[in-house]
């Protein structure tokens, strides 16, 4: 245990203290603006306090009970992924210039934080095949609400077509948007594991401001970009593709596509899982729709002597004098979490990324190919990233709690949100090993479907 985080209670001499300076005579004084029906009466049932050496080991004891990585082989994705950071990463990010730096507003003391987000900017629009980034958002999800924002905004029309595909936490997201900027969200229903196009030609109308889908899609798949285009086109709606930058390594880029805007969270380059986030979010655009960007861009110049430099060029911060009629709320960023996400991409090289993009597809063609050989169905008829969803012959929760025993990490159970029954989703990533491949089939042949 490191000592800079330690707890120092208060002690009775502090209390008096602090009480003498604020010239009251309780700490229940300190509340009295609260109102007494809503006050907490009753004393906190907790156990009696515990000696900071005892505290410590208590604490260590119940992380052992914790299952990681370390522990662990892992087959869990769905929105957060087990890929390889190389090392450098950390030992840029801890630099002290950069883990303790806040938003750049001096430029002329800034010029290495501008230049990083400047980098990441680069190499996102490289990726997505899109005109401009921003300074990067809190995550995907972020990026999502803050594009269907953009979009209303910019069409002045009332109606977001959302594909069934979006990742379940992106339309939890996108439905609490849509009740604070007070446009319709219509769920697009899925053919298979892809989104049903006749469903989407019957939805989408002059009222429809965008169509959202994610690239691969939750299930895994690689909806077609191009025919969902060609609709979106036909009613001068906008496209917003919400896609993984790693599979972009692969896949072409979504603004070839048509895509209007792009989003995603940069999570599967650079940052680690660490319980779920923190995360990065991107958001990319045509320079049609560049002055509406949320959050910061970063551009490059040059000063008087002619040396290249690097400036805050556009922030969307009006929401201090527009308010409610601001394009976005959206002032804040992820830097730190750009920066790794910056440093993972500049050390891999377009090379390094392709060739991770190819090893997770590779290796999740691998798992699907040993389980339908033992006679697992696959769900996914279209070509898949490092995901996809199989069948099996009992609820997920149970075959999940077997597979920990035996010292593996299952994947997502699809029913809650899916309505596929005993349907699991599977991740595997360029970190998985055919061993560990091997015996994830091995412990899955007693649950195939029957």
């Amino acid at each position: 245990m490191t000592n800079e985080f330690r707890y120092l209670p208060d002690t009775e001499q502090d209390i008096a203290e602090m009480m003498k300076t604020l010239e009251i005579d309780s700490i229940e004084e300190l509340f009295q603006d609260i109102p007494e029906p809503i006050r907490l009466k009753e004393e906190f049932t907790l156990p009696d306090a515990l000696s900071e050496t005892a505290l410590t080991t208590h604490m260590r004891q119940l992380a052992t009970e914790n299952v990681n990585t370390d522990d662990a082989s892992i087959f869990l994705g769905a929105g957060t992924y087990d890929h390889y950071i190389p090392s450098v990463v950390d030992h840029v990010i801890s630099r002290s210039e950069f883990y303790t730096a806040y938003t750049p507003y001096q430029p002329e003391v800034s010029q290495g934080e501008l230049q990083a987000i400047f980098e990441f900017q680069t190499m996102i629009t490289e990726l997505t095949g899109m005109e401009a980034a921003n300074s990067s958002l809190y995550d995907g999800f972020t990026s999502l609400g803050e594009a269907a924002s953009l979009a209303v905004t910019t069409t002045k029309r009332s109606k977001i077509a959302v594909s069934k595909g979006i990742h379940p936490q992106g339309r939890e997201i996108l439905k609490a948007i849509s009740t604070g900027r007070e446009f319709e969200l219509v769920e697009l229903s899925l053919t298979a594991d892809i989104t049903d196009l006749s469903h989407l030609k019957e939805t989408i109308d002059e009222h429809t401001a965008a169509v959202v889908v994610q690239y691969p899609n939750f299930l895994g798949s690689v909806e077609d970009l191009k025919a969902i285009k060609e609709i979106t086109a036909a009613q001068k709606a906008l496209l917003i593709v919400m896609a993984n930058p790693l599979a972009l390594g692969l896949l072409e880029a979504p603004g070839k596509l048509g895509a209007d805007i792009v989003v995603g969270d940069m999570q599967p380059l650079g940052l680690s899982m660490s319980a779920g986030g923190p995360h990065c979010g991107y958001f990319t655009v045509n320079k049609k729709h560049m002055r509406k960007i949320p959050g910061r861009i970063i551009g490059q110049t040059t000063d008087k002597e002619g040396k290249r430099g690097f400036v805050m060029t556009l922030q969307t911060r009006e929401q201090h004098i527009r308010r409610e009629k601001a394009t976005s709320n959206m002032s804040s960023n992820q830097a730190l979490n750009a920066l790794a996400s910056a440093v993972c991409m500049a050390a891999l090289g377009k090379e390094g990324i392709q060739e991770i993009a190819r090893l997770n597809v590779d290796k999740a063609d691998y798992l699907a190919n040993q389980l339908k050989n033992k006679g697992v169905p696959i769900y996914n008829q279209a070509p898949f990233f490092n995901e996809f969803v199989v069948r099996l012959n009992r609820p997920v929760s149970e075959i999940n709690t077997s597979l920990l025993d035996k010292g593996i990490i299952g994947g997502y159970d699809l029913e809650p949100e899916y309505g596929i029954k005993n349907a699991m989703l599977l991740c595997v990533t360029d970190q998985r090993t055919k061993e560990e491949i091997d015996n994830l089939v091995s412990a899955l042949e007693e649950f195939i479907h029957e």
